[in-house]
């Protein structure tokens, strides 16, 4: 059997059974991601610290380009909140060329990390510091915006970029306070948050950002003390011009940028890798994490040259892709297409949008992302081990950034990771068993057709939790058994995917049994409620008793 190409773009296998009907299913749902896209976009660059047009640029590029050569079926790239706190430092402290060059690095790295299968080395960031760090970017996102929600002006010359910078710029500046800006925030953030219970077919931001339009528009007393985006910028009509002889691209410049390149990779690949796994559960595929490494590679590298900033992919468009028909890249490449006659035709309108409108979805954007109840959860269940690294990511996030934020989080997780292994690992003598006369060994159990086993040996952390995986239910399963004698620790990483097996079999009707769960997992599994979620009847001390109860479930 020949094996096949390991970066093979997930549109030409798409293509080789393409109809008509999914063409029509791709067509529509690129064209209600471009309509979603299109205000995000704009709030993102601004929040970025960058033109609103940016934000148009990187959606068209980033998204086609990824679309065309990536390893998901469903993936829109496009700018992302993750990136705004780092693009808005490294645009303040490097200009816009230090910008291009550190996306074009990443760019080059992300494609290297594809080439040399990299793509699994993913697993290894625990799932406590990704939502750390995605809870203090939200929380930064959310202060960051605060200042046109309430129609603040800044004293000449203060142009805060930490996130404690702002808060006290926001302070000092609360005596400029307008109660138009703050009416015309409050108004969009109400249809953001209540239009979706109403109707669901039009995307609530660009209502949200028409509604702010007309009210500054035709109401008198809001026509002063409410910028709109032409108020603050010029949006220009037609394709980018870019002028790489402007930019300063000595050695220097290119050293001062290679932190900031090295964040912008990492965090592209870590975004949208997970936006891939998210998307898969969608749609019932599996996306090729080397290609779509290289797609994001490329991505980027297209979007500074077509005048953007760093992209990756988007969780909420992909998810609003896939719900809307879109089983293809055709989809995503349909909406790039479209954010490009937008921009042709239609943008001199966009200067019309209020800034406390931008303000309202960037709220939104930081809410849906933050994540909290997850956060809350894992502070009342998780391993005191796992509160440190995630706290602790959070808090240097908001503080500092994110760079450091997620070194020291990778480093405090190999340190407690390390120390939770020397106290459950033990050394001790032992006899020689012949298999044949094991009475525990599973080729002497009899297990119906419908019953599988899985047993799971050592100890289940961030770095293997992704084993969790590889368990396969078939069709004909009734029931799916965990033998888990030899696991000996289990954090918060792996307990998250062994929830999401479960939600898998209650998905399919299978009824999930562990068998022989060790102290310290079981800990765990209690603190977590998912020994109430599954059953206590449905934990078994030994293999036997788990065999009996599933003949019971099958007979």
């Amino acid at each position: 059997m020949k094996k096949s190409f390991y970066l093979k773009p997930k549109l030409f296998s798409t293509m080789k059974t393409y109809t008509k009907e999914q063409f029509v299913k791709d067509l529509v749902a690129g064209i209600i991601v471009a309509i979603i896209a299109l205000p995000l976009s704009i709030a993102l660059a601004l929040a970025s610290g960058v033109e609103p047009a940016c934000g148009i640029y990187t959606a068209i590029a980033a998204g086609f380009v990824v679309s065309f050569l990536g390893g998901s079926r469903v993936q829109i790239a496009g700018p992302t909140a993750a990136f705004a706190t780092i693009v808005a430092g490294v645009v303040a402290a490097q200009g816009m060329d230090g910008l291009f060059i550190a996306t074009v690095i990443a760019g080059i790295m992300l494609i290297l990390m594809g080439i040399f299968k990299l793509g699994s080395l993913i697993k290894f960031i625990p799932h406590t510091i990704t939502t750390g760090f995605t809870a203090g970017i939200a929380v930064t996102i959310f202060i960051g915006q605060i200042k046109d929600f309430l129609g603040l002006s800044y004293a000449e010359g203060i142009k805060p970029i930490e996130t404690l910078e702002k808060i006290e710029a926001n302070i000092g500046a609360i005596g400029t306070f307008s109660w138009q800006a703050l009416v015309v925030g409050l108004v969009c953030l109400a249809i953001l948050i209540f239009y979706p219970k109403v109707e669901k077919r039009v995307p609530p931001s660009l209502i949200a950002v028409v509604v702010g339009a007309l009210m500054v528009a035709f109401i008198p007393s809001f026509q002063e003390g409410v910028f709109t985006i032409g108020d603050l910028y010029t949006i220009p009509s037609g394709l980018p011009k870019v002028d790489f002889g402007a930019m300063d691209l000595s050695f220097e410049k290119i050293r001062a940028v290679l932190p900031d390149a090295f964040t912008i990779a990492i965090l592209a690949a870590i975004e949208s890798l997970l936006s891939c796994v998210v998307a898969d559960s969608m749609v019932n595929s599996r996306h090729n994490s080397n290609m779509e490494l290289v797609a994001q590679g490329a991505g980027n590298i297209a979007s500074v040259f077509f005048g953007g900033i760093p992209a990756t992919g988007a969780i909420a468009r992909t998810a609003a892709n896939a719900k809307n028909g879109g089983r293809t890249p055709v989809a995503g490449m349909v909406h790039a297409i479209v954010l490009l006659l937008v921009l042709l035709f239609l943008m001199p309108y966009a200067e019309l949008i209020p800034m406390p409108a931008i303000a309202a979805i960037l709220f939104i954007v930081a809410y849906n992302m933050s994540e909290w109840k997850k956060f809350v959860r894992i502070l009342k269940t998780a391993p005191k081990s796992d509160i440190i690294v995630m706290v602790t990511t959070f808090v240097l996030t908001v503080v500092f950034d994110l760079v450091v934020a997620i070194v020291v989080g990778l480093v405090l997780a190999a340190v407690l990771l390390m120390k939770r292994m020397s106290e459950e690992t033990s050394v001790e003598g032992w006899k020689y068993i012949d298999p044949e006369n094991d009475r525990d060994s599973i080729d002497l159990k009899s297990v119906p057709k419908d019953v599988r086993v899985y047993e799971i040996s050592g100890p289940l952390f961030f770095g293997t939790a992704d084993t969790i995986m590889d368990i396969r239910i078939k069709d004909y399963t009734h029931t799916l058994i965990l033998r888990m004698r030899s696991v000996t620790s289990l954090d918060a990483t792996a307990m998250n995917a062994i929830e999401n097996l479960h939600k898998k079999c209650k998905e399919q009707n299978v009824r999930l049994i562990l068998s022989h769960v060790n102290t310290q997992p079981m800990a765990v599994m209690k603190k977590a409620g998912f020994v109430d979620a599954v059953g206590e009847e449905n934990f078994c001390a030994h293999i036997d008793e788990a065999l009996a109860l599933a003949e019971k479930v099958t007979a």
